[in-house]
């Protein structure tokens, strides 16, 4: 089963996907989001439909001390629209620190500023997801 991690940022939303056996994730291209929700939507349904996915994790960015703030509520939002549209199961993963994470690891990679900007986000995405699929490992285990 194939499943999308979605980063929601302010400008792009990252993506990754699952390999067919749930065990890794791999970065997508990111959706330049111009704030118009529909146009965001039809991309992921493009990429839904080419990965063949069953599922869809969206990153929930979670204050650090539990709490949902802004941004999110508009997750929440989002992940409501895509569940409604693509009638796909949708789950939210607490994504704290994925972006930080992200950032790092391309920093120590000696990845160009001009280039991480471009990448940060599949990386987030894929951190997310591949913490919900490591978390299906552990709970199977």
């Amino acid at each position: 089963m194939r499943i999308l991690g979605l980063d929601l940022g302010e400008k792009n939303i990252g993506m990754a996907v699952s390999d067919q056996l749930g065990w890794t994730a791999q970065g997508l291209e990111s959706i330049r989001s111009k704030g118009k929700i529909k146009e965001d939507l039809d991309k992921i349904d493009s990429v839904v439909q080419k990965y063949e996915v069953e599922k869809i994790i969206i990153g929930l960015p979670r204050n650090m001390d539990g709490s949902y703030g802004p941004q999110a509520q508009k997750a929440l939002k989002f992940a409501e629209l895509i569940k409604k549209r693509s009638g796909l199961p949708v789950e939210t993963w607490d994504e704290r620190l994925s972006t930080v994470a992200a950032q790092r690891l391309l920093i120590e990679a000696d990845v160009s500023r001009k280039k991480r900007r471009s990448v940060v986000d599949q990386m987030a995405a894929s951190i997310i997801l591949q913490g919900y699929l490591d978390s299906l490992s552990h709970n199977n285990s």
